[in-house]
């Protein structure tokens, strides 16, 4: 899986921009405010229909203009799949894979399946269990194929209970017909999360173990309820409490992915070099997961490398990168920082790419393959 063409027009201070990006490695400089990082937010708009800064769209269009369009051509297994939006400050929004209008940002997803580094990468340690949750629900989305449709239909039936746990008044019969479906599909995500994140659990402390010795590391799942009893058996005896706070407190919405060492919560423990290289190899083992499940490469968005990273702990990512053999765009202020993790390099197929003041220009001298 990889870009093969990327046009972009009208998004943030990108006019029109149109760029053949190698199937590997893609490196982007220029200074701060040049456009760089929007060059990585036209391609996740393209897999998750907004930007991974922000989820608003109005401030990806550019000052005075009506709309932002960004088009691709995805090579997957020796076709070339067309992949089109357009969005409109009206809040309109067009879609289009093999030139079909495509309504569900879940088949986006699936066309493109990306994963992002970046700032706020790093609060995989530090976030709320919220964070780790769409981290983990990324890969079990995409090799689970049941887990989408359940996930789906939970989150109905929660808005659902939720409602009927505010009326003054409840009928036990309305709401028993809830918490039965909702239990049977809080069971099925749960099913779908454990099996996942057994898969993911030693690929993630293998990765650790090659490139950072950081002794009692552990990977738990939590689920989200007691997991000694049965979620409609939780639902039952937490039936007034959960009337008198107004909503569901129990279950898989509450699910979460806990990193310790030692038993203790990785973010208190471990330096902030280390957290960065721990969730790095997060990121990583997804993609190593993917791969080894659908046989497939997700493309990595790396924003800002350098700043984010020193020069060991950046080595080290890269080394995961180039193993994966996948494409990666990166993005980056000095563009000797960035080439020289990527040289003396063999199998390197590395493309660079200048921006300044919203215009994007290869930089032929410095293609490597």
């Amino acid at each position: 899986m990889s870009v093969s063409r990327l046009s972009i027009q009208s998004l943030r201070n990108l006019e029109s921009v149109s760029l053949t990006p190698s199937p590997r490695t893609n490196l982007i400089y220029g200074q701060n405010g040049s456009g760089k990082t929007s060059v990585l937010e036209a391609v996740h708009t393209l897999a998750l229909g907004r930007s991974f800064r922000s989820h608003k769209h109005k401030p990806l269009i550019q000052w005075g203009r009506e709309q932002f369009t960004v088009f691709a051509e995805i090579q997957h297994q020796g076709s070339r799949i067309p992949v089109g939006l357009q969005r409109a400050l009206t809040g309109e929004v067009n879609f289009k894979v093999n030139g079909r209008a495509v309504g569900s940002l879940a088949e986006l997803a699936s066309v493109l399946p990306l994963q992002v580094i970046d700032a706020h990468t790093f609060l995989l340690l530090e976030g709320s269990p919220k964070v780790r949750r769409q981290f983990m629900d990324w890969l079990v989305f995409h090799v689970e194929p049941s887990f989408f449709p359940a996930w789906k239909a939970a989150q109905r039936c929660l808005k659902q209970r939720n409602s009927l746990l505010r009326r003054d008044r409840i009928e036990p019969s309305e709401l028993s017909v809830w918490d039965r479906e909702l239990s049977n599909l809080t069971q099925q995500i749960h099913e779908c999360r454990e099996k996942t994140i057994e898969r993911f659990r030693p690929v993630f402390l293998r990765l650790l173990e090659e490139f950072i010795r950081i002794p009692g590391v552990s990977l738990s799942y939590q689920r989200g309820w007691d997991k000694n009893r049965s979620y409609q058996e939780v639902l039952a005896d937490n039936f007034e409490r959960d009337r008198h706070m107004g909503y569901t407190q129990s279950g898989s919405h509450r699910a979460d992915l806990r990193i310790n060492v030692e038993g203790q919560p990785a973010g208190d423990i471990l330096s902030r070099g280390q957290q960065k290289l721990v969730v790095c190899a997060l990121k990583i083992a997804q993609g190593y997961v993917y791969a080894q499940e659908t046989g497939g490469r997700c493309i990595y968005l790396v924003d800002d490398l350098p700043a984010e990273l020193d020069g060991e702990h950046r080595a080290t990512l890269v080394d995961w990168l180039d193993k994966l053999e996948t494409q990666v765009f990166i993005t980056g202020v000095d563009k000797p920082s960035l080439l020289a993790d990527w040289q003396d390099r063999p199998d390197a197929i590395t493309r660079v790419f200048h921006v300044e003041q919203g215009t994007v220009t290869a930089d032929v001298n410095t293609e490597q393959q």
